[in-house]
């Protein structure tokens, strides 16, 4: 039996199995041995290979919600829902629907927790669930099995590539639909327009035989102009997830080369033939008219068939692509696109089909220790497919005609895992810069010098480059990891259903490291006739995007604003009292509530230096006011009571407190309330940023 055979027989067999194989480990043994070395030194320079992984339709809290020390189930800044409750309780025909896990249902149904099917995921689903940002749409939209996720002991080796690697928990799909825009994205920085004038937020590329192709250039071409090398790495059954073959520059190179074979014009009906036909001279008749028309193309048509269009037989990405990095041929930039089996889709796949992928791509770079200190592997997932996740996406404001259709956002999408695999991601490291699919672009973009105009200045405004996910000034070992539980086998599709008597998921007690953002958010305001004066600020290098949630009706729908510097934020009343959340990235939160006419005032500063809170509790009333300055977390219960402090201030005075949050890694969580201003309460959450690696919240 072949090493990659036998370790797949493994991971299908769990973690009973794999206890004498690798002393609790799911890493290749290659792997293992390779992280003992240190990483090459110099930034990104030192990279000469990024390969990305794709795969299909799980979203973050799906996957991740239950790990430790990243926004999943036990966020302290989940937003409330407009009926009261947390966003975690989903509205529901028979009542509120709580996340449940995949494992519980599974033996409840007698069902196989690793082929659960998948559930709407289409442009109108998307904005269903995501209902004008109020994000309590899910259950109606999807079902209630949209609430279900995995934890540790279902998806050991995605845990494990977490706990050793870097995992990203604000990286976004690029917009809120189906698979075939969100790729776009990623090929080439947007989704256009269709040929009829509609925007291209469906699948309608599928429809190969009609379809006409998108116009609009690739960043692959942008790197074969520039002298770049790179590849598609794709089987001859690939889901019709290569979408590069949908633009329309490659449609017609599809077809000259196809002109030879007589009866097709595109690939995918071409690759149908050759694996559906059972006489293999037939195969080889086919295969080898193929090779006729391709060198019949220009040089120029052939290298971008070659790169983009050329699949290998079914079952054999992953030799493919070990036999170019056992021979030194590996491009600078490699996109693979894996069969349905192993594309992880929950329709067609399962998350044990892409462990045995991932685990025989990344025992192909380790097994080539020079190859594998140069190299960054990213393995994202295209869209959510229906399961739901809980932090509402940034979103463009009303008037950007390039960023929405139909009087809704084309993105951001919801939240999806992606991994930062490579030799300057170890250290099991949770990255809360804001990012979605043109963030690869970026980062490929700053590696390679060679630029994608097609990125909207909006989405450069509210995503990162992804270079935050890596430390390039010095190497960090493996850390240790927990015995991966066992992975049952497969059993059939179906749909869970949550318990009748339904509880919070306690996410994974402890932290885990962070790497430092670009952001610096504050955020105070002041009752001032009919509206609240909200000044937002932002001393970060890089924009934050902040979002209002009225609970008073200030505003009929959740309100976005996109803020580096000073900013100021009018919010109306919409009578007597008012109450509304701001967020933004990294855990930041603002909570205001007061009447009209209130005395009572907070104006906070951020001191990054010290990691220090200033609050200035001013009282512009007529009678003395006492604040009361309370942490709400990021202490020991026993010393949550001293840290309360109670301030009095007089009529048209103002005095200043000090909070620190040195010693919580710049986390804070304060409640200010007035007493002689009923009503009166302001909440302040985030962490202080300091430019250095921290600790999760």
């Amino acid at each position: 039996m072949s090493p990659e055979l036998s370790r797949r027989r493994m991971l299908a067999l769990g973690g009973g199995a794999l206890g004498t194989a690798a002393a609790g480990s799911l890493l290749p043994p290659s792997l293992r041995a390779a992280l003992a070395a240190e990483p090459p030194r110099g930034g990104l320079e030192s990279v000469r290979h990024v390969v990305i992984l794709m795969q299909e339709n799980r979203s973050f809290d799906h996957y991740f919600g239950a790990l430790r020390g990243v926004r999943g189930f036990g966020d302290r800044n989940a937003v409330e829902l407009p009926s009261g409750g947390t966003v975690f309780e989903q509205p529901g025909p028979a009542g509120p629907v709580l996340p449940f896990p995949v494992r519980d249902a599974a033996q409840a149904q007698r069902k196989d927790l690793q082929y659960i099917g998948d559930l709407d995921h289409s442009w109108s689903g998307g904005a269903k669930a995501w209902h004008d940002g109020w994000m309590d749409g899910w259950v109606s939209a999807k079902t209630a099995a949209t609430m279900a996720y995995y934890d540790r002991r279902d998806l050991p080796l995605h845990y494990e590539l977490a706990d050793t690697f870097t995992v990203c928990d604000a990286y976004h799909s690029s917009t809120h639909t189906s698979t075939s825009p969100n790729r776009n994205h990623l090929w080439s920085g947007w989704t256009g327009y269709e040929a009829d004038g509609s925007r291209a937020v469906t699948n309608a590329a599928y429809a190969e035989g009609t379809h006409p192709g998108y116009p609009w250039p690739t960043y692959a071409e942008r790197l074969e102009k520039a002298g770049r090398s790179w590849r598609t790495y794709t089987e001859w059954e690939n889901f019709t997830d290569n979408n590069i073959e949908f633009f329309t520059t490659f449609k017609q190179i599809a077809r000259k080369a196809l002109a030879r074979v007589g009866d097709v014009t595109y690939m995918e009906a071409f690759y149908a033939k050759v694996r559906t036909t059972a006489d293999a001279a037939e195969r080889e008749r086919l295969l080898a008219a193929l090779d006729r028309g391709v060198a019949e193309l220009t040089p120029a048509e052939r290298s971008l068939f070659e790169r983009g269009l050329r699949r290998v037989p079914t079952g054999g990405l992953a030799d493919a692509f070990r036999a170019d990095v056992a021979a030194g041929t590996l491009p600078e930039v490699s996109y693979l696109v894996p069969s349905a089996v192993d594309s992880e889709h929950p329709g067609s796949s399962s998350p044990i089909a892409s462990a045995s992928l991932v685990y025989r791509i990344l025992d192909a770079l380790a097994s080539h220790p020079e190859v594998w200190r140069h190299t960054v592997l990213l393995i994202n997932y295209d869209e959510n497919d229906g399961f739901f996740d809980h932090v509402p996406p940034p979103v463009p404001p009303a008037g950007d005609t390039e960023e929405r259709w139909q009087g809704l956002p084309t993105g951001l999408g919801i939240r999806v895992p992606m991994l930062v695999v490579s030799p300057w991601s170890v250290g099991g490291y949770v990255c809360s810069e804001v990012f979605d699919h043109t963030s690869v672009i970026r980062l490929l973009e700053k590696w390679t010098g060679v630029a994608e105009p097609n990125i909207t200045r909006w989405r450069r405004t509210v995503t990162g480059d992804l270079t935050s996910a890596f430390d390039f000034t010095r190497g960090r070992r493996q850390p240790a990891v927990e015995q991966p539980g066992p992975v049952p086998p497969f059993t059939g599709r179906w749909r869970p259903v949550p318990p009748a008597e339904q509880r919070m998921p306690v996410q994974e007690p402890g932290t885990r490291p962070s790497r430092p953002l670009p952001y610096q958010p504050d955020a105070h305001a002041r009752a001032d006739g009919d509206a609240v004066m909200v000044t937002l600020r932002n001393t970060g290098r890089a924009s934050a995007h902040f979002a209002l949630y009225p609970y008073a009706g200030e505003f009929t729908v959740p309100q976005h604003r996109d803020v580096k510097g000073e900013a100021l934020w009018t919010v109306p009343l919409g009578g007597d009292a008012y109450r509304f959340t701001i967020t933004g990235p990294g855990g930041f939160r603002r909570e205001f509530a007061g009447r009209r006419g209130g005395g009572a005032q907070v104006v906070s500063r951020v001191d990054p230096r010290d990691r220090d809170l200033h609050l200035t509790l001013r009282n512009d009333g007529s009678t003395p006011l006492t604040f009361t300055v309370r942490p709400l977390g990021y202490a020991d219960e026993a010393d949550l009571h001293g840290w309360t402090r109670r301030v009095t201030v007089r009529p048209g005075r103002a005095r200043t407190v000090v909070h620190s949050a040195s010693d919580a890694h710049g986390w804070y969580d304060l409640e200010v309330t007035a007493d002689g201003d009923e009503g009166f309460r302001r909440r302040l959450m985030g962490r202080i940023e300091n430019g250095r690696a921290g600790v999760s919240g």
